[in-house]
């Protein structure tokens, strides 16, 4: 492949369309970064990234003043190579989100040039295991929302053809939470799945009584009920309850992810590719997965997991979040509450580039060239 000679930096601030409340906060913004890299040919590939609020001007410096620089001269093809070699040029700043967010960007972009140049979608490129994967969706289930809201969005999601819906819990008491749950439980039946979110709210002690007293509403996993580095609380709350414990979201390394399943920490894992460091780690981690018999079910970002969800073996869910509707020319496909993997050679995302430049934060739009 040819060598890469342009490196294009953006950033897009993008407001949530609806209010999104969890145990710990509120998601405001939604930073970001967009790295088109160009080669000698003058095939392109585009990246993104993503925070949720804080932080995007630290990422855009990475990559403007360490990482882009670096890649003028480079084999585009060299994916695996140049993902260490940046790596390591910042592994000062590693393990940790903003340098994750920072490569994410950067990777995603190479795979995207080289399926482009190949003429595959990323699903086949990246393994091919299946053409579609079934959707649960989170956008209706925000811990301020009431227990009458809840039960709406649910029944609407299920008669879709979606296979669950997300839950916010860390309500004051575990009696709130669990009438909340038990209206939608009630509502939907048996055979829907519910998934609940702690957002790293809880104690371990009070994870496991909150645990104990959802137990008869058979969930279909408690995320991130613990802070992401309590390893330790994990394995407790794991032999504590049957109910799945899913975690992921906020790790940045796949020896993270690699100790949460060698301690039976975890029976869920749904590592983000904007949040490990981009396609080339998110993938070995899902093997990883399986080699465990751990189900994939990756946070955020459907516009790219669908892709990703279906290349592999251990993929289950998408979690279906609309977030990139303002910067594209055309959606995710949906059929009977499944997403359907994009044909197109890529990553999938057709970027309404008018768009993208409209919204563009002029201090962090950057070429770096030969």
């Amino acid at each position: 492949m040819a060598r890469i000679e342009k490196i294009e930096l953006r950033m897009v601030d993008l407001e949530p369309k609806v209010k999104r409340t969890d145990a710990i906060q509120s998601f405001v913004s939604q930073e970001t970064p967009i790295v088109t890299i160009t080669d000698a040919d003058g095939a392109s590939g585009t990246g993104y990234s993503y925070t949720i609020g804080t932080g995007g001007s630290s990422v855009m410096r990475l990559l403007a003043d360490h990482l882009a620089p670096r890649l003028i001269g480079r084999e585009a093809d060299r994916i695996e190579a140049i993902w260490h070699e940046l790596e390591f040029s910042t592994h000062a700043t590693t393990i940790g989100a903003i340098t994750a967010i920072a490569l994410a960007a950067v990777d995603t972009a190479l795979w995207d040039l080289r399926a482009r140049k190949l003429g595959l979608p990323l699903w086949k490129l990246a393994g091919g295991a299946r053409d579609r994967c079934p959707l649960y969706t989170t956008e209706g289930g925000w811990l301020h929302i009431e227990a009458e809201a809840l039960v709406e969005d649910a029944l609407a999601a299920k008669a879709q053809g979606f296979r669950g819906s997300k839950v916010k819990i860390g309500k004051p008491t575990g009696a709130e939470d669990f009438r909340r749950l038990i209206a939608v439980r009630e509502a939907v039946g048996e055979a829907y799945e519910i998934m609940t979110d702690c957002n790293q709210g809880f104690t371990v002690d009070e994870a496991i009584r909150r645990a104990e007293r959802l137990k008869p509403l058979d969930l279909a996993w408690l995320e991130e009920p613990l802070p992401a580095d309590d390893i330790d609380g994990h394995v407790r709350l794991s032999r504590a309850t049957p109910t799945p414990v899913a975690i992921g979201e906020s790790l940045y390394s796949i020896r993270h992810f690699r100790e949460y399943m060698q301690r039976g920490a975890c029976s869920v894992v749904q590592v983000d590719a904007g949040r490990i460091g981009g396609i080339t780690p998110w993938l070995k981690v899902a093997h990883m997965a399986e080699a465990f018999d751990i189900p994939v079910c990756p946070h955020f970002l459907m516009e790219l997991h669908v892709s990703l969800v279906c290349a592999v073996q251990s993929g289950k869910y998408v979690e279906y979040i609309p977030q990139l509707d303002e910067l594209t020319a055309s959606r995710m496909t949906v059929e009977d509450g499944e997403a359907l993997a994009p044909n197109e050679p890529g990553i999938g995302i057709d970027w309404d580039w008018d768009a993208v430049k409209a919204k563009s934060v002029p201090e962090f739009t950057t070429e770096i060239a030969a």
